[in-house]
């Protein structure tokens, strides 16, 4: 493929060096960007695992920031070589809470139920190596239009409803301060600084911890009360650790963790390869080819493998969020990331770094929740402005994948499935459990069999949006 147009109003294209200073500054900027995301996740998984000692907490952190660092270097030195950041993904956390909520691990201490996530995500790594690395993930693309990718996406988000309200609600001033403050400086003010429009959420948290931690002083919280705001966690932290591989324990490697987790290789890797699109445009680079592409999600498997063997409870995606940087910056410089990626590895040594977001009360972390769970069930949504919405069979599809995508999970949490063979119970109650691998297979199956034209099902659309071609051949 060509080349895209020259983009004069970039500062510094992809290949460009910027002064160090300045790439300090702008890879700081970066880290930045992927700060908030980055944080929610080890704080969303430790409920589900159990894990209620604030120090280890902290060094879970820590390692996802450590770990964050050293892939996205890989990516940008070895992989599609964009300037694109790696991190966590939320694509993780329903097949997570469905493993830690198997049977086998109801009495489990969390380290056990980590192990058993670390397999799934090593195995499912491996999996993704080989996709990348042979190139199946540009014929599997051929299946996968926005019909199948909406509902996955979306029911990321809308899945972890639970997660949200009951956790802000714990002390609504607080957490409605929190989801204020999202909303104000995310929507009524990104226009007025470019501060409000690259750090909302992380501007929100500070802001919403620094009024909790006001309060603690002048002793309107209490100990107990669910704002109050220690720092005994960051004191009793030491100042560095290293994180090691396998420092939870050897990995735990069970079919149905494997089966369940997949399900969320599949949506990060379709998400990713949007994101290379949008990467490359913004930063003047050529359009993606198929090589570009198939060694992108290939060191995102590396990636993932690297996040299970030093047990970050997650894995490894590209991050929009970064992308959109920089749009804003107009800095499109790889070296700017690989800056960003080094701060990254080094903080992610820190123990105390990690401790000290240790301390930051329940109801702001709920309040986040809520803004950015509904974040991400939209950006599945935004999927179907390329499907045509007055088709009764696109209708169907959509609506009877995000039903059952809801429904079904209720159905299992409340009725597992017990055939009397446990490893056949398990992976079907992990699958059952995961909304998004529901939505995902039923989409994916209907959009695939019931007759639609390339043009109805937005594959055409889709494939011009993202410089790939569709399968043009009509379904009788």
């Amino acid at each position: 493929m060509s080349s895209p147009a020259p983009q004069p109003e970039l500062i510094y294209g992809i290949d460009d060096s910027p002064p160090p200073v300045e790439t300090v500054v702008l890879g700081l900027q970066h880290y930045l960007t992927m700060f908030g995301s980055t944080l929610a996740i080890p704080l969303i998984i430790s409920g589900p695992l159990g894990l209620t000692d604030p120090t280890e907490l902290g060094w879970l952190i820590a390692t996802m920031f450590f770990v964050s660092g050293i892939t996205t270097l890989l990516q940008t030195t070895w992989g599609n070589r964009l300037p694109i950041v790696q991190g966590g993904t939320f694509s993780f956390l329903a097949p997570t809470f469905a493993i830690c909520g198997m049977a086998a691990l109801a009495e489990a201490g969390w380290q056990v139920r980590m192990q058993h996530v670390q397999g799934a995500i090593i195995l499912g790594a491996v999996a993704e190596i080989a996709i990348g690395a042979s190139g199946l993930i540009g014929k599997m693309l051929r299946f996968v239009g926005p019909i199948t990718i909406a509902p996955t996406i979306a029911l990321i988000g809308l899945s972890l409803f639970k997660f949200g309200a009951p956790t802000a609600g714990k002390h609504w001033p607080i957490g409605g301060l929190t989801i204020a403050l999202i909303i104000l400086f995310s929507q009524y003010l990104r226009r007025k600084n470019r501060a409000f429009e690259l750090y909302p959420i992380l501007m929100a948290i500070l802001g919403a911890w620094g009024v909790a931690a006001l309060c603690t002083y002048a002793g309107v919280f209490e100990p107990g009360h669910p704002s109050y705001t220690s720092m005994d966690n960051l004191s009793a932290a030491p100042w560095f650790r290293i994180p090691t591989p396998f420092q939870w324990g050897m990995p735990q490697f069970t079919l149905a963790a494997f089966v369940g987790m997949f399900a969320g290789y599949i949506a990060s890797m379709v998400e990713s390869i949007g994101d290379y699109y949008a990467c490359a445009r913004l930063a003047g680079a050529p359009t993606p080819d198929a090589k570009t592409i198939n060694r992108g999600i290939t060191f995102e498997g590396i990636g993932c493998l690297i996040a299970g063997i030093f047990g970050s409870g997650n894995g490894t995606t590209s991050y929009s969020e970064n992308i959109g940087a920089i749009g804003l910056t107009r800095v499109g410089s790889r070296r700017v990331v690989q800056a960003g990626a080094i701060l990254m590895i080094v903080l992610g040594m820190v123990s105390k770094f990690g401790a000290l977001f240790t301390t930051i009360p329940q109801p702001i972390v709920g309040g986040m929740y809520c803004a950015m769970f509904g974040m991400i069930a939209s950006v599945g949504l935004s999927n179907l402005q390329f499907v045509n919405l007055n088709s009764a069979r696109n209708l169907f599809i959509l609506g009877f994948a995000f039903f059952m995508g809801l429904s079904l999970p209720e159905y299992f949490n409340a009725t597992p499935f017990d055939s009397g063979l446990l490893w056949v119970d398990n992976i079907v109650n992990t699958l059952g459990k995961t909304g998004m691998a529901v939505g995902a297979f039923l989409a994916l199956i209907l959009d695939n069999t019931i007759p639609g034209t390339p043009e109805e099902r937005g594959l055409v659309a889709f494939s011009q949006r993202n410089d790939i071609e569709p399968p043009l051949e009509e379904k009788s």
